[in-house]
């Protein structure tokens, strides 16, 4: 970004490093979630809570958003956030039990949430004019670091020896972030203090009689939802079709390197469409593209699907969001409506991968989670025709 300062670039990478970590925790489950089942001796249903609770935690702790910037303030809150991230993936080391991995899943939701929820209030006061730009990056970020925890997984559990330490040797990374953000945010221009309490807290309750408000959570739901379908079910899916866990964590692991491509194509070509339907048709094509092929070919159409899922998925997240931030130019209202957005949202994506584990275990398949997530889509599209920019006024209310 030209004009930038050093340390408002070093500020930038600190973003993107926070980003790498909030998908680990979760992102490394999937591949190794025929072992966990194997040693835990669980159900289908009771293993989809691990990437459940921590997305749901997400939601709950991002609608309590406002509480978190009185009490913390952003700095103090992302640092305690990537603090828990760490915490948690570290005591999955020896929390091997089905109660210990579930309280780990909780703690790092916890943790993801305090991030997700502050950081983006700081990118749009911080950066003003290149908001949507270092946002894109920093939701690049997140999906990069589900591509490596996915692709990595069983690689590591094969040559660590144990599921357990492929879990939790993401602390390391998180908790080598603690002294980075510290450093990134001690000059006085870059520490944020707490959002005026009352044109917050003015802005929350009004986001809630909001028709377009609840309107953007619903997009922000389901298309999250179809990542966490994909994030803990796709690798199962492939060993019940008879690959090795090595080469579904792979395919994972390449799926979300496509989300991380069609993220930066976002970064880099949002500016070229202020009226941001066009785009997001299209991404919801290919996703739906992605699904289909998952049920006519899952073995032949693997590759495609692959693609097709990851640039689907990969534009739709930071879109979503971008979408949300249209609406409303002051930086304290603009992330208590991203805080909103997010949280009813995140809910509403947990209980995707809970459902498709509901359906496995009632079908031993998986085709009619791929089904129920083709008819989201298609009501996405409907939603998404709605978003003209002469519309966003009605989010002033």
């Amino acid at each position: 970004m030209p004009g930038k300062s050093h340390h408002q670039l070093f500020i930038v990478a600190a973003i993107i490093g926070l980003a790498l970590n909030l998908r680990p925790a979760m992102a490394s489950i999937g591949p190794l979630l025929d072992m966990i089942e194997r040693t835990i001796g669980t159900s289908h249903t009771w293993s989809s809570l691990l990437t459940a609770v921590p997305v749901f935690v997400m939601g709950v702790c991002a609608l309590g958003s406002n509480r978190m910037i009185t009490l913390l303030g952003e700095r103090q809150g992302v640092f305690m956030g990537i603090a828990l991230i760490g915490l948690a993936c570290a005591a999955r080391y020896v929390l091997t039990g089905g109660t210990g991995l579930l309280l780990t899943a909780v703690v790092a939701g916890m943790g993801i949430a305090l991030v997700q929820t502050l950081l983006p209030t700081f990118i749009k006061r911080r950066f003003v004019a290149d908001a949507g730009r270092v946002f894109a990056l920093y939701t690049t970020g997140i999906m990069a670091g589900a591509a490596i925890a996915a692709a990595s997984a069983a690689g590591l559990a094969s040559s660590l020896g144990h599921w357990s330490l492929a879990l939790a040797i993401w602390a390391v990374p998180a908790l080598l972030m603690l002294p980075c953000w510290s450093w990134a945010t001690r000059a006085p221009a870059a520490v944020l203090s707490a959002a005026p309490v009352r044109s917050v807290a003015i802005a929350e309750r009004a986001f809630w009689r909001n028709g377009r408000a609840w309107a953007l959570l619903l997009f922000f739901g389901i298309g999250t939802g179809a990542y966490t379908l994909v994030l803990a079910w796709l690798p199962p899916f492939y060993t019940s079709l008879g690959w090795p866990a090595s080469s579904a964590g792979l395919l994972l692991g390449g799926l979300t390197l496509v989300e991380v491509l069609a993220g930066l194509a976002v970064s880099c070509w949002i500016g070229r469409f202020p009226d941001r339907r066009k785009p997001l048709l299209m991404v919801l094509i290919a996703l739906l593209s992605g699904l289909m092929c998952l049920l006519l070919a899952p073995l032949d159409l693997a590759l495609l699907a692959c693609i097709l899922l990851g640039a689907g998925i990969g534009a739709l997240f930071p879109l979503s969001l971008i979408v949300a931030l249209d609406h409303l130019e002051e930086p304290a209202q603009a992330g208590m409506l991203l805080a909103f957005v997010q949280g009813g949202g995140y809910i509403i994506a947990s209980f995707m991968p809970l459902i498709a584990g509901l359906l496995r275990d009632q079908f031993s398949s998986l085709d009619h989670a791929w089904q129920v997530m083709m008819v989201g889509v298609l009501l996405l599209m409907g939603l998404c025709l709605r978003f003209s920019p002469e519309s966003y006024r009605r989010i002033n209310c």
